[in-house]
């Protein structure tokens, strides 16, 4: 549904994006993620056209954005991470406002925005946008980029600065898009949310790919599975396989190597000791991020 092809984007001698290649099927729901400068925003703005690519080329439904931008905006919509309303309109006017912009029918938006804010759980009846609360000015925002039906959104940062549950909702409604089959491309700084939502996920560093996949096969790909032991012996003067830690009266060892895990339990038993716990620490997304980004880890 969705091919892009050597992208890159340049602004004077510095490069935002380099040589960005993916493509994503319908229905999918595909994560970017990245620091700061990764150049996650300037490739959603290349994905909506509204920044012109230095090279490379975007192809959404057999159509190419270069040369077919207007056929692509009128089934997309995009939510940008810092997305200005009309506060002194009421959510209603606001939102036919938009219809009428991408040509909707006057009936039929209006019963496409009672949907809206059913689904978005969005009471406003009669507020001006301006007396809402963020989240529900996130809310509006949302309804606005789904107002001309789009198969494919994109969402910059949908839930950012968001409460807790506010952004459960807007993680849980972009679930639901996919389940009407939309296609959803979005980035996050929330890498629980990335991981429970996306069917794939593109990782930026300094504008480059670092890796793209599902979140089990970067995990199989990058992630170090540890071994966790802890255990209970009157004295450990005689261990020598790996450097112990203290924890209150047991000591614990974590290894990447199950071996010592084995070799561990059976000097324990001939000690008549005890094993108080023996787990397997398998890395999160977040944690396989940090590493990926070059940040020291420290497991206790």
């Amino acid at each position: 549904m969705i091919t892009v092809e050597g992208l890159r984007k340049e602004y004077g001698d510095f490069v935002a994006v380099e040589n960005l290649s993916f493509s994503i099927g319908k229905g999918e729901i595909f994560g970017i993620v990245g620091p700061n400068g990764a150049g996650k925003t300037t490739t959603l703005k290349m994905l909506s056209g509204l920044v012109r690519p230095s090279r490379g080329t975007i192809t959404m439904k057999g159509l190419d954005i270069g040369r077919d931008a207007v056929k692509i905006k009128s089934f997309l919509g995009f939510l940008p991470e810092e997305s200005p309303l009309y506060e002194g309109m009421e959510v209603d006017d606001y939102l036919m406002f938009f219809a009428e912009l991408y040509g909707v029918g006057k009936d039929v938006a209006g019963k496409r925005i009672n949907d809206l804010l059913f689904d978005l759980s969005l009471n406003a009846g009669g507020k001006k946008i301006g007396d809402l609360s963020k989240g529900m000015k996130r809310k509006v925002a949302i309804a606005r980029s789904l107002i001309n039906d789009p198969d494919i959104l994109i969402f910059d940062e949908p839930a950012s600065g968001l409460d807790p549950m506010t952004s459960r909702y807007i993680t849980d409604y972009v679930r639901s898009l996919r389940e009407a089959g939309k296609t959803v491309i979005f980035s996050a700084h929330n890498l629980y949310q990335v991981e429970s939502l996306c069917d794939n996920i593109l990782i930026l560093k300094n504008g480059r790919m670092v890796t793209l996949g599902t979140a089990a096969r970067i995990r199989e790909e990058f992630g170090k599975i540890q071994y966790r032991l802890e255990f209970r012996v009157d004295s450990a003067e005689d261990y020598g396989l790996a450097e112990l830690k203290k924890a209150g009266d047991d000591y614990v060892i974590i290894t990447n190597d199950i071996s010592i895990i084995n070799n561990t339990t059976k000097w324990v038993a001939s000690k008549g000791g005890d094993i108080v716990e023996m787990r397997t620490i398998v890395p999160s997304l977040e944690e396989i991020f940090l590493e990926l980004m070059g940040v020291e880890l420290f497991v206790d």
